[in-house]
């Protein structure tokens, strides 16, 4: 199936860049505001990997980021936004505090250390790499940056999941524009939720068979031990709209539908869901839309950039993780 179009670079003023590490499957995402944006948060998970997120409520101070990090390598993948910082720092961007400028940069992170050798993760040099890469041209989908080791539908054993990743969407409406850019390492399965069938998720024994988590919960089928906080899908939702911190975090809040329609289950303990919400206020002549009509946009790409993550995964052999083209489910 092709994917859904956009990314989240069709908003002006954004900039993607990934950095996969060929040694193992991991790496980073940066997405660079230029100039900064007004940025919220909404974290539903219960075990999230955060970084700068106090900043952005709305009662206090700094109310616009310069970047904003999503990455691989649990918690150890904070250290990315380090990197960042430093590339910002060196091209004169900052937040103006006394005789210095301080790059604000939030980070979330998800959990891939099931691939490969644990001790790889990105870390600061990884960060400032995405951002030599960042261009205005749609991000490469899939299996790479905060993607690359990705996994979904892990509830019943990471020996019965498949390969996750990362994917952007956008839409436009009476000339403004909603995009979100998504990884996707969900404990739950991915559901289409225009066929209702799974992309990507659980498998049964045969390997081939979607096991259907919901279902087979509700049947009596109980899962293993579950590794706490080793999954989480974070990432960020933007518009070209003019919106103050307070309105960015109510989008992140209705962004959250969009992972609900398609994620099941989702915000779990086991989850640390994360997203971000930027609004540049470029779209021309200041046009906006009702907050609303945002919010029920950003759910809608939240959905599309979910499903086109899977649909772009490509598997791995070690351990094996078939991809959602690999069982033929995309």
């Amino acid at each position: 199936m092709a994917l859904f179009p956009g990314s989240i670079t069709d908003i002006q003023g954004l900039r993607v860049g990934h950095h996969t590490d060929a040694r193992r499957p991991t790496g980073c995402t940066v997405v660079l505001c230029e100039p900064a944006a007004a940025c919220g948060v909404d974290v539903r998970g219960a075990a999230p990997g955060t970084r700068e997120t106090d900043l952005l409520a709305p009662g206090n101070l700094v109310d616009k980021v310069h970047a904003i990090v999503l990455a691989g390598g649990s918690a150890f993948g904070l250290d990315a936004a380090s990197g960042v910082m430093r590339w910002l720092d060196e091209h004169g961007r900052g937040f103006t505090v006394g005789p210095a400028r301080v790059p604000i940069v939030p980070a979330a992170v998800l959990f891939d250390l099931w691939l490969g050798d644990s001790r790889i993760r990105p870390d600061a040099a990884a960060g400032y790499a995405a951002c030599e890469a960042a261009g205005e041209l749609a991000p490469a989908q899939g299996s790479v940056g905060a993607g690359a080791g990705a996994t979904v539908g892990k509830l019943f054993g990471i020996g019965h999941a498949m390969k996750g990743g990362i994917g952007s969407a956008s839409i436009e409406v009476h000339g403004v524009r909603v995009a979100a850019l998504v990884a996707v390492n969900a404990v739950g399965d991915v559901i289409d939720p225009a066929t209702t069938r799974v992309v990507a998720g659980s498998r049964q024994s045969d390997g081939r068979t979607p096991r259907r988590v919901t279902a087979a919960l509700a049947r009596g089928l109980m899962p293993p031990d579950i590794v706490a906080g080793s999954n989480t899908t974070i990432g960020i939702v933007a518009t070209d709209a003019t919106l103050d911190k307070a309105q960015c975090t109510r989008l992140a809040t209705a962004a959250h539908d969009g992972l609900a329609r398609c994620i099941d289950p989702v915000h779990t303990a086991s989850d640390g869901d994360t997203l971000f919400a930027l609004a540049t206020g470029s779209a021309t002549g200041g046009r906006s839309l009702p907050l609303t009509v945002l919010g029920a946009l950003a759910a809608e790409v939240a959905t599309r950039a979910v499903l086109n993550a899977v649909r772009a995964a490509t598997g791995v052999r070690e351990p094996p993780l078939p991809s959602a083209h690999d069982v033929g489910w995309a």
